[in-house]
């Protein structure tokens, strides 16, 4: 595991099947996916260890997560198999701005309703 932003969160682990587009794809509104052809199209962000592939999309896909921290409607952490560099800003912008932290990972996704713990690059399974 990497860390790619520093920092610890906790929760379920939203685990998706493809990858993402915050821009477009999350509504910022309310954290809920709402790009149609998505297999996860329906479920909210909020509140849990996110894992994905990697991102998808612009780079205005970073201020879109940035904007979800602020409200209160984004992930708590991020787990990704692959860098990806909008995400890490979007993450880095919210912690600077906003003073919210939302640690991301990159390494295997643990299984879809896993509890887990992320702690500056490590991701502890818990039960």
């Amino acid at each position: 595991m990497t860390a790619l932003v520093q920092g610890t969160a906790r929760g379920k682990v939203l685990a998706l099947q493809e990858p993402l587009s915050f821009w477009g794809g999350v509504s910022p509104e309310t954290g809920q996916i709402v790009e149609p052809a998505h297999p996860q199209f329906g479920e909210y962000v909020t509140g849990v260890i996110l894992g994905l592939p990697h991102g998808r999309g612009s780079s205005s896909a970073a201020s879109v997560l940035a904007e979800l921290l602020r409200a209160g409607l984004g992930p708590s952490g991020i787990i990704v198999e692959e860098p990806d560099s909008i995400l890490v800003i979007g993450a880095l912008v919210a912690e600077h701005l906003y003073g919210v932290q939302c640690p991301i990972t990159m390494g295997p996704i643990p299984p879809n309703g896993a509890i887990v713990s992320l702690s500056d690059g490590f991701v502890t399974v818990e039960g």
